[in-house]
């Protein structure tokens, strides 16, 4: 045991030292290898701390790449990925989460800053959840992700004519056509010397040339050989340049371009500007000397391509950090951070981010900047926002229009055309806001309406507003206010919704909405009128209890009117009775009217069919007789009774069913045919129809009920024998003899058997145990049933068990032999 302890000691700890033994330069190696297979900055960090990379491995880390930012200038590519490390593992420290690092609610110390900081934090945070974040300083910028577009690579067009002011170098193809008299064509390459061989001349020195200064030379030289001749000199094959692109872009670098490249397709590239790149002054210089500063904000927003020059050999294009960045939120089109210039404007932002949208507050804008030790808050108006100039870190929010109007009033109900309407001279009164809305309708109830009034402080007071007198010129008019309500509301929702109940012998009974002057006879009609065994004679009304100047409860809830209807249902002169709200019809049955009930005769009868239940205590000898007796061939003493359930007897059925359920052996429980108990409708009855046409007083004469079923069969001469026996069969009825007699016959019990809970079944359906006194008549079925069968083991099994055991005895003797060792 102790052995197995120390190996168990020892793995671990080799595990421990290899997840601590990453370096500096291997964690540097991996994040750059997960960063070029397009792994997330989130996934990185999480195989980071996976392979045991410590909290202040990465922060030193980080401290080294700040050092390599301000000593080069350019952005490295696992920045992004090691300050989201950095940052999550110092909250995670301090018991901040890492979004409230992010967004500078925190400070280093734990404790807030003030308002004004607050706010421009949520300014800058704004942006960020508005469009998202890149890596690094993690600020949507405008405009810098224009080089990381694949469908944009800036790349220059090789199918043109030859530009005249091409400058030519060595690597580019010169192709001399000469044409006229002669018809010849040269093609020949610049040498790194600048020359090219012209066969028969020598060599011409053409580099630095343009393409018309190059023709002019060589004509000048070859002319004299071809003078009645025409030349012409064009560009094949162009050379590749070199073009160096440094400071804050993706990839700093040396480059192998197309010497019809320009400054865009370099910075694609170099694969864009970094997050600290500017894209406002960046700077070209060729051999030393500054030949033009690229504005991007001018190609992108204005589509001038100023600065945008076709590159040469080693021309130099210097991308330096930013100097202004500005972010706008709130009501403008495209919020998010912009580079600015130090002597733009307010208004300038506005017009980068697409100008105001259409809700906005336009009159002035909150501008949030940092003065070096505090922050600073400035309300910049329209006329200011064109001389007002921006500063870095600064944050411009553009708040929207309030919410409230300065010329409405509005009116709601019961008017044709309700809605807002403009506060003016002419429309300034109760009477012409409703003139001006086509006037009340005609369920309106002028008698009360109310206008709702916003008061100084903006709480809400009701003015009540008689506009029936209004309008008859009874009453003065009421002059409205700004933002004034009014409301007519209609007769219907000052009063409950009404209704009448009626159920019963009705074709639809149900509930139907409360109308004036409506008598029982008007309820019957529209739910259909009567069903046929509706009773003339007597109909209830039930009417609920209603005194709303009550003081004290009274034990009577409802009162009860009995009425008696109109044959027909035809209009008469007493419409004295007047139904109320809420009242409850009753339309009884008649007590004379019963829905025919059949029974059903099959078998050894004179007449089969289906007859009608005339009386309600139909015996069995009544339905033998209605069906014209037996015939000869019947077999009284086994004729049975089929009963279909009423559902009185389905719920029962149910209930028993659950209660076995719970009852029976879960090993039990498989084998038992649910499915058939549950859909069998019904059940036989066993009858003594012998003994009831005998005695047709007695109690073996039952009373029948609608839907059973008499079947009288014929003398069938056979026994069957089911069950657990040697071999089930038929056997031919021998009168006298027993069960046993029969069960012999059958082989007798099988070894399984359950001799003494052997049981018969008659053919009328009744059952007995099988007993030495048990008479057997024709049609008799002797069943036998069976034992539950015992599960014994087989030698595969107890061979398995005997291994089993073995292999744990051997586990046993080990584990104490190692603890005595």
């Amino acid at each position: 045991m102790k052995r197995i302890l120390f190996s168990v000691m020892l793995t671990f700890c080799t595990l421990s030292l290899l997840a601590q033994g990453m370096t500096d330069s291997q964690v540097m190696s991996f994040i750059a290898r997960e960063t070029q297979a397009g792994t997330s900055q989130s996934q990185i960090v999480t195989k980071l701390m996976q392979k045991g990379v410590k909290i202040e491995q990465i922060r030193r880390i980080r401290k080294q790449y700040d050092a390599q930012i301000k000593s080069r200038g350019m952005s490295a590519a696992a920045d992004g990925a090691v300050s989201m490390a950095s940052e999550r593992m110092q909250a995670n420290s301090d018991g901040t989460t890492s979004q409230e690092v992010t967004s500078g609610r925190v400070g280093t110390t734990g404790t807030t800053y003030s308002d004004a900081a607050e706010d421009y934090q949520e300014a800058q945070t704004d942006v960020k959840s508005t469009q998202g974040t890149n890596e690094g300083i993690g600020k949507k910028v405008f405009g810098r992700d224009i080089f990381n577009q694949r469908a944009l690579s800036f790349e220059p067009n090789m199918n043109i004519a030859t530009p005249q002011n091409y400058v030519l170098g060595p690597g580019d193809q010169v192709i001399v056509d000469i044409y006229g008299a002669s018809q010849k064509t040269l093609q020949m390459t610049i040498s790194p010397e600048g020359e090219i061989t012209v066969p028969g001349y020598g060599p011409i020195q053409v580099s630095g040339l343009t393409v018309a200064a190059a023709q002019s030379k060589i004509r000048a030289t070859v002319g004299s050989r071809y003078s009645s001749s025409s030349l012409k000199v064009a560009l094949g094959n162009t050379r590749t340049i070199l073009v160096n692109v440094m400071g804050e872009v993706r990839t700093p670098g040396t480059y192998h371009l197309s010497a019809f490249s320009t400054v865009f397709h370099a910075l694609y590239m170099a694969g864009g500007i970094s997050d600290l790149g500017t894209l406002r002054n960046i700077k070209v210089y060729r051999e030393g000397r500054l030949i033009t500063v690229v504005d991007i904000y001018e190609y992108i927003l204005n589509g001038r391509l100023a600065g945008n020059v076709r590159l040469q050999e080693n021309d130099v294009i210097q991308v330096g950090p930013y100097d202004c960045l500005v972010g706008i939120t709130g009501n403008v089109k495209r919020p998010m951070f912009y580079e600015m210039r130090k002597n733009e404007s307010v208004a300038t932002l506005v017009k980068y981010a697409g100008g105001f949208t259409g809700d906005a507050y336009k009159k002035s804008v909150r501008l949030t900047r940092q003065t070096g030790e505090k922050y600073a808050v400035f309300n910049i108006d329209e006329f200011d926002m064109s001389s007002f100039q921006v500063d870095d870190g600064d944050a411009v929010s553009v708040d929207g229009m309030l919410n409230r109007y300065e010329n409405m009033v509005e009116v709601k109900g019961a008017i044709f055309r309700p809605g807002q309407y403009r506060l003016t001279g002419q429309l300034s009164t109760v009477r012409s806001l409703i003139e001006a809305a086509d006037g009340v309708t005609e369920d309106a109830f002028t008698q009360h309406a109310i206008i709702h009034r916003l008061k100084a402080d903006r709480s809400l007071e009701i003015i009540p507003i008689d506009v029936e007198g209004i309008l008859k010129g009874t009453v003065a008019d009421v002059p409205l206010q700004n933002e004034d309500v009014l409301f007519v509301p209609t007769q219907e929702e000052l009063r409950k919704e009404r209704s009448f109940t009626i159920t019963g012998e009705v074709m639809t009974p149900g509930t139907y909405e409360y109308a004036d002057n409506t008598t029982i006879e008007d309820l019957v009609v529209q739910a259909g009128g009567l069903r046929d065994g509706a009773s003339l004679a007597r109909v209830d009304v039930s009417r609920r209890i209603n005194d709303p100047y009550s003081k004290v409860k009274t034990r009577d809830i409802a009162k009860t009117f009995t009425f008696d209807l109109k044959n027909g249902l035809v209009v008469g002169k007493d419409r004295q009775f007047i139904l109320e709200p809420y009242d409850v019809v009753h339309v009884r049955r008649s007590p004379g009217y019963v829905m025919p009930r059949n029974i059903t005769v099959t078998g050894e009868v004179n007449y089969e069919g289906a007859f009608t239940i005339e009386k309600k205590n139909l015996r069995l000898t009544d339905a033998i007789q209605m069906a014209g007796g037996v015939t000869p061939d019947a077999y009284v003493k086994g004729a049975r009774l089929i009963r279909h359930m009423n559902d009185e007897e389905r719920q029962r059925r149910s209930d028993v069913l659950a209660a076995l359920r719970k009852s029976v052996s879960p090993e039990d429980r498989d084998s038992i045919a649910w499915d058939k108990m549950e859909m069998s409708d019904n059940y036989p009855i066993g009858i003594q129809l012998d003994k009831a046409l005998e005695d047709p007083e007695g109690y073996y004469n039952i009373v029948l009920r609608e839907g059973d079923r008499i079947e009288v069969p014929e003398l069938l001469g056979t026994v069957k024998v089911s069950g657990d026996v040697q071999f089930p069969n038929t056997l031919t009825y021998i009168k006298g003899k027993k069960g046993s007699w029969y069960i012999d016959k059958a082989g007798g019990y099988a070894q399984t058997a359950k001799k003494r809970k052997a049981f018969v079944i008659y053919q009328n359906g009744m059952m007995e145990k099988l007993t030495a006194r048990t008479v057997i008549e024709p049609g008799t079925e002797i069943v036998i049933p069976s034992k539950r069968r015992l599960h014994y083991w087989k030698a595969a099994e107890w061979l398995g068990l005997g291994g089993t055991m073995s292999s744990l005895a051997t586990t046993i003797a080990m584990i104490a032999y190692l603890t005595k060792k």
